[in-house]
């Protein structure tokens, strides 16, 4: 039987990325294709309804997924594990701690970003910082994060003076250094994250178990020096595929149940959010 998976088109080369894994699964047996969504909200419905057999969620997907239902993280990338958030401001700003943020603008992401909005915002909640003023970048909503030009355009707001402060994952903050949209040398640390984990392969009750055990099996066989699937891993940002795991998303649990983004039985209850 074909195994089927679900992911969401946040950009273009998502197509090139599964055309390049379905013929690599294809030449090695597995009888694979993929589903498109333009959100993980359709997406994670679809996984819980059976219409495909695994999905490629964002780590709120996954929050949601695991209070529908029984879920299980089959495997997950080298690059998902271990990652922070960093709340930034100009190198030349008079804030040189948490506390000096009291009463200031905080620019963060799209509404439903982890890294770039929930999981900072309650790190600053964790240190007291409440009476903020966050200025949201919604660009690409209902893709959690993935599409992250509203990352971008709270880095562009801090560096403009329209806010004070901007929450970013660390590695965007480095690729905007290198980019240009943080000019080297223009911005300061003021607070950063513990470790958290982002996406994962997701799993529902029902999924044909024999292909769900193949798909995984041959997912950590791939290796970053076959020049036939290394393109594909690095449009996929990853060096290594590993088994997947749960203990980095407590955070964002956290910062889900603080602002009532979802309900425990995962119904979208953010009144600001509209995939």
């Amino acid at each position: 039987m074909t195994l089927v998976l679900g992911a969401v088109a946040y950009d273009v080369k998502v197509v090139t990325i599964w055309d390049g894994f379905r013929d690599w699964f294809a030449s090695r047996g597995l009888d694979f294709d993929y589903v498109l969504y333009s959100n993980y909200e359709r997406q994670v419905e679809a996984l819980l309804a059976g219409h495909v057999d695994v999905a490629w969620n964002s780590p709120l997907a996954w929050v949601r997924a695991a209070r529908m239902g029984p879920v299980t993280a089959v495997a997950m990338r080298d690059s998902d594990c271990d990652l922070t958030s960093v709340v930034v401001v100009r190198a030349d700003s008079d804030i040189h701690d948490v506390a000096d943020l009291s009463g200031r603008t905080v620019a963060v992401g799209a509404v439903d970003s982890p890294q770039a909005t929930l999981i900072p915002l309650s790190h600053l909640r964790s240190l007291g910082v409440a009476d903020i003023t966050v200025e949201y970048h919604d660009i690409g909503v209902g893709k959690h994060g993935d599409h992250i030009g509203g990352e971008r355009d709270a880095a562009r707001s801090l560096i403009a003076g329209t806010a004070d402060a901007a929450c970013m994952i660390d590695g965007n903050h480095l690729l905007f250094g290198v980019e240009g949209t943080l000019p080297a040398g223009s911005t300061r640390i003021v607070a950063q994250t513990p470790a958290y984990d982002h996406c994962n392969f997701t799993v529902a009750p029902g999924a044909p178990a024999a292909e769900v055990d193949r798909f995984v099996s041959l997912l950590l066989s791939m290796s970053y020096d076959d020049p036939e699937v290394r393109p594909l891993l690095d449009l996929e940002g990853l060096k290594s595929w590993r088994d997947g795991r749960t203990s980095g998303y407590a955070q964002l649990e956290r910062a889900v149940g603080e602002v009532g983004f979802y309900d425990s039985a995962g119904n979208v209850t953010a009144e600001a959010y509209r995939p």
